[in-house]
């Protein structure tokens, strides 16, 4: 059996397109070309019949190395902590107080787009230093 190469990873959210262009912004991404016959992914849209409009977005890494995100309309909220999350890999070689503003660097960037600074988790035995955070709909995720 051959082993899976390509994935992508699904967001549910409440505004898909807000969110996307949120991470967009977050790891480099781009927002993919609109299907064959439309200029704009707005065209595509309006296209679709009103209950269908606004229900999915997605952005994709333009080096084509990384996963696509894709955020896709649920009805509810964010209730409890993801049980899945993404590392943003800001700090990695990094060690001590070079980290640590590496960390905070970024860190301040993501809040003034809209994320939620959460708890500095400090280098130990076992570990570096990493920062909690949440996206602009309440989903974790860590700077790394």
């Amino acid at each position: 059996m051959n082993s899976i190469k390509q994935f992508q990873i699904t967001f549910d959210c409440v505004e898909p397109e807000r969110v996307a262009r949120f991470w967009r912004e977050v790891l480099g991404y781009v927002v993919p070309p609109p299907p064959d016959g439309f200029a704009t992914w707005n065209d595509f849209d309006r296209a679709q019949p009103p209950e269908h409009q606004g229900p999915a977005f997605a952005c994709i890494d333009p080096s084509d190395g990384g996963p696509r995100l894709f955020f896709q309309r649920v009805p509810e909220g964010k209730v409890v902590k993801n049980r899945l999350h993404l590392d943003v890999r800001v700090g990695t070689g990094l060690v001590g107080e070079e980290r640590l503003a590496a960390l905070e660097a970024a860190c301040e960037r993501l809040v003034a787009l809209g994320a939620v600074r959460g708890q500095l988790l400090l280098a130990d035995d076992d570990n570096e230093s990493c920062l909690g955070m949440q996206d602009i709909e309440g989903n974790e995720f860590c700077l790394d």
